[in-house]
């Protein structure tokens, strides 16, 4: 819900993003219910990209991994993504998955403001413990399953161009410790290239 009198104050809505926000991470790190926050404090629109890829797909993302197989989830997200960047400055929530993948990667880091919500094994074992709809997590024990992937994936998400902490704590105080590192790589950004302009 839109609160008017956070705007009345309102020095983080005065923060001119340049291009697509893309949050990564682990599933449970929070992407959906920070980004849908994120994008209406920026008045960005808010998408999601698991539900773009159902909505191309007329299926979950369950059924295509049943179906399919993950190779093909991964091939379809990948031109879901692509499509995406192509489009207006949005607040982008990627799937677990999407950043390691090297072409989309390459994608976001010439088209996008990474941001990787970087979250603790417990924190993520807990989150996730709410829902039993995601994929990976159906063949062994989900704590297990996501210590291994933070092990493959973690090292990967360290190259996003901003990381926060997540916690758990009040959304609202997720999204203050997001729009600071915003700040800042914008600022480093708009200094380093007028530092090159000089040049």
């Amino acid at each position: 819900m839109h609160d008017p009198a956070h705007d009345a104050g309102a020095p983080a809505n005065t923060l001119v993003v340049p291009a697509t926000i893309v949050l990564v991470g682990l599933m449970g790190a929070g992407k959906s219910s920070i980004g849908r926050r994120l994008a209406q404090r920026l008045d960005l629109p808010f998408v999601d990209a698991d539900r773009e890829i159902e909505t191309a797909a007329g299926c979950s993302i369950e059924e295509i991994f049943e179906r399919l197989g993950e190779a093909a989830f991964r091939d379809g997200e990948r031109r879901v993504i692509a499509r995406l960047l192509d489009g207006p400055v949005q607040v982008l929530a990627s799937g677990g998955g999407a950043f390691m993948d090297p072409e989309t990667r390459g994608r976001i880091a010439k088209d996008a403001i990474s941001v990787w919500l970087r979250a603790e094994l417990d924190v993520l074992t807990r989150r996730v413990g709410r829902r039993n709809n995601r994929p990976l997590l159906k063949n062994g024990d989900p704590r297990e399953v996501l210590a291994n992937l933070m092990a493959v994936r973690y090292p990967v998400y360290a190259g996003a161009d901003i990381v926060v902490d997540s916690f758990d704590g009040p959304p609202e105080a997720m999204v203050d410790r997001v729009m600071d590192g915003l700040r800042r790589h914008i600022n480093n950004r708009a200094t380093s290239a007028a530092t090159e302009t000089r040049r």
